[in-house]
């Protein structure tokens, strides 16, 4: 039987997951590499460490499986968005690769929106200068390592280097690439007059496929150093979100996804690429010829639970205690609000000097009042992102909940009471929808599916039991949904005022 593998680069590990042609789990295997940050807020990566953990965890999950290296028919490739990876004409690193929750570009995202202007980029990426976007990260290079920037050939998204090294062959998605900010999303083609703005030679870019398109074989080299054959096809992925959105079937009008990890995302498919006009979300290809996804993120979501956890249950690995105590508060944790910005926050801010806070709090509150506090705040933050989506047109009628955060029964029916819409979880674990998706987006490419859609309608299994929102619940949190969203805005400056001390 032919079978698949998902390769997921994630910022802590690569995750390689080989299924077969049902979407059926045969084996997996991980590997972790070194975060490197060799000053505050940096974050960088050796792009040869991902390689390495690659041929590791493939080698892994062959011997586990007992698969035949014929039977690997294609492999799809997921991975973190927004990194920047610099090569040499040679085809080897100038430096570390520079990750998306690298802090160090807010000066360089003033330049590229002083070069660029952010009326050019709301017109061709639909979103104006980021300092998480690659172009900023890319401007930094420009700016503070002109020795390094004179020496790049080629500009590379995280994931990409892997394919380079699979197939010998410079290529990129046209999701992944969306959050460049040097790609025209809506015409899915790589922006000539934001590239001139910018200083970028076209010769430096990859060919941009549709997600699903074969982008090559494995070289010999790599075939030998996996286990596998020269038959095996790399299609060129997408990014981590988005596959994870293919992995629970988000691929047709009506459906939306939320992820709760260290970060918390909300995604929603849409059949227009229509820019947010309050410029909170991002508007960005979606892995389906025709189509395009709005998603924000949420910078300590599942972080934001886990540093309560560590601080006042450090003995409760499964959230066991945390869960039965947010339960036994009520709705509104007795008019307590937590703000969930640990570390800064992205959609709707974009503000790296917001903080945490508890507001109301008093002498009435249980350390069970609390933690139902933290949990509640990152679903109202979840709802910000919402708020944008539903600002850019899009109305979900349904969202499939994935990530750590799905494993809670509480937090599905909070998020179906915040949300106002109906909340599913796919059947069995979704801790691999990423990779699931990656893979998915092989069979398509190699021919065992005709579309993605038609492969997640045959694959992906929600489970039957919806949560429902529950009216007064729902009533209920929309008022308190407005005094949270008063709050930023009020303590903006204080935040700054306070860093400043």
């Amino acid at each position: 039987m032919d079978r698949y593998i998902g390769m997921d680069l994630g910022t802590g590990s690569l995750k390689c997951v080989l299924f077969d042609a049902s979407g059926e789990q045969i084996a997996q295997a991980s590997c972790a590499y070194p975060l490197h940050q060799p000053h505050n807020g940096w974050s960088e990566q050796e792009p040869e460490d991902w390689w390495h953990a690659a041929e590791r965890a493939v080698a892994e999950v062959m011997a586990a499986s007992g698969t035949a290296p014929s039977q690997v028919r294609g492999i799809g490739l997921s991975g973190q968005m927004m990194g920047l990876v610099c090569l040499g004409a040679d085809g080897r690193p100038l430096r570390r690769a520079i990750l998306w929750n690298d802090a160090r570009t807010t000066e360089a995202c003033a330049r590229v929106r002083a070069t660029v202007g952010d009326e050019l980029l709301m017109l061709r990426s639909c979103t104006p200068a980021r300092p998480g976007l690659t172009a900023a990260k890319i401007r930094w290079v420009q700016d503070e390592q002109p020795e390094v920037w004179q020496r790049t050939r080629h500009l590379l998204l995280p994931k990409d280097y892997l394919r380079l090294r699979l197939t010998g062959e410079y290529a990129t998605d046209v999701s992944d690439a969306s959050a460049t900010q040097l790609l025209d999303v809506p015409a899915r083609r790589w922006a000539d007059d934001v590239l001139d703005a910018m200083g970028v030679s076209r010769d430096m870019l990859c060919r941009v496929f549709e997600s699903q398109e074969p982008t090559g074989s494995l070289t010999p080299e790599a075939a030998e150093a996996l286990g596998l054959t020269t038959g095996c096809v790399v299609v060129a992925g997408t990014s981590d979100n988005a596959a994870a959105a293919v992995g629970v079937g988000v691929v047709e009008p009506g459906l939306a996804m939320t992820t709760i990890g260290t970060s918390g995302t909300v995604f929603a498919f849409s059949e227009r690429p229509m820019p947010d006009p309050n410029k909170s979300v991002y508007t960005f290809c979606m892995p389906v010829p025709g189509a395009w996804h709005h998603m924000g993120s949420v910078n300590s979501a599942g972080a934001s639970l886990r540093w309560w956890r560590d601080s006042f249950y450090p003995g409760d690995a499964e959230y066991e205690a945390i869960n039965a105590d947010a339960a036994s508060s009520e709705p509104g944790a007795r008019r307590l609000v937590y703000l969930p910005y640990l570390n800064g926050e992205q959609s709707p801010h974009f503000d790296l000097d917001c903080r945490g806070a508890f507001v109301g709090l008093a002498q009435i509150h249980t350390r069970a009042d609390m933690t139902r506090a933290v949990m509640e705040g990152v679903t109202y933050a979840l709802r910000d992102v919402l708020t944008g989506i539903r600002g850019c047109g899009v109305e979900p009628q349904e969202m499939r909940m994935c990530g750590g955060g799905s494993k809670s029964p509480l937090w599905r029916q909070l998020m179906a009471d915040v949300y106002g819409i109906p909340v599913t979880v796919p059947e069995g674990s979704s801790e691999n929808a990423g990779a699931l998706g990656a893979a998915i987006l092989a069979m398509v490419g190699t021919g065992a599916y005709a579309s993605v859609p038609e492969a997640c309608r045959a694959i992906v299994r929600m489970s039957p039991a919806a949560y429902e929102p529950d009216a007064k619940n729902m009533t209920f949190y929309n008022k308190v949904y407005a005094e949270f969203d008063k709050l930023y805005p009020r303590l903006k400056e204080s935040f700054r005022g306070i860093l400043a001390l």
